[in-house]
């Protein structure tokens, strides 16, 4: 039989409390009031080795959700985000999908919401939609989100328009320039023929070789 030897909370993390254990195989188990209550613990308690197991399970559970709130917290993530960065944790694959499921429920967690998001930061940042749909891509955002949250986006002539002007001054660019020019464009993420149709605005076209 295995024995409860001490419950304390931790000094660290509010809501979570340290059970000291006596003939198992780990001698400390990390809970939260959730199996406190469910699981009837004190000081003395005696556990059989099917209880314990359930304990632990219970208990991995309560800290991935705990772990993925406060990542949630810092920051808004895409369920599958979250789902990676909890598993660097080294949560398991069922307690981390567990959690984000968890979060999804209760509204934490909004993928939609957080696609169209992702696409007014980076259109307010000045980057166009091959690098939009790159972070989209990247923040793990499905699909399905993904095309929806890209059919608000406007037309890039204004913001390359703007990007030119900084990058020139009013220079007409030769050659160099001109290709200078194109490449920082492209690499913020915009189509060529809209960068191209950008610089015949300006009144720059690339010469000829």
């Amino acid at each position: 039989m295995i024995t409860l030897t001490r419950l304390e909370p931790s000094r660290h993390v509010p809501g979570r409390f340290l059970a000291f254990l006596e003939g198992a195989d780990t001698s400390l188990l990390k809970v939260t009031e959730e199996e406190i209550l469910r699981f009837s613990l004190y000081s003395g308690r005696e556990l059989d080795e099917a209880t314990l197991a359930e304990l632990t399970r219970s208990a991995e559970r309560s800290s991935a959700r705990a772990t993925a709130a406060r990542m949630i917290g810092a920051r808004p993530l895409s369920k599958g985000e979250l789902v990676r960065r909890l598993r660097e944790k080294g949560v398991s694959a069922e307690h981390a999908e567990s959690a984000a499921r968890w979060l999804e429920d209760i509204g934490a967690i909004d993928d939609r919401a957080y696609a169209d998001m992702l696409v007014r930061h980076y259109t307010a940042k000045g980057y166009g939609l091959r690098r939009i749909q790159d972070e989209l891509f990247k923040r793990r955002v499905p699909r399905d989100f993904r095309a929806e949250a890209l059919e608000q986006l406007e037309d890039p002539a204004e913001t390359i328009d703007r990007l030119i002007e900084r990058k020139l001054r009013g220079r007409t660019p030769d050659r160099k320039e001109y290709s200078r020019v194109s490449a920082f464009l492209a690499r913020r993420g915009f189509l060529w023929e809209d960068i191209r149709e950008g610089l015949a605005r300006y009144g720059a076209e690339p010469e000829e070789p």
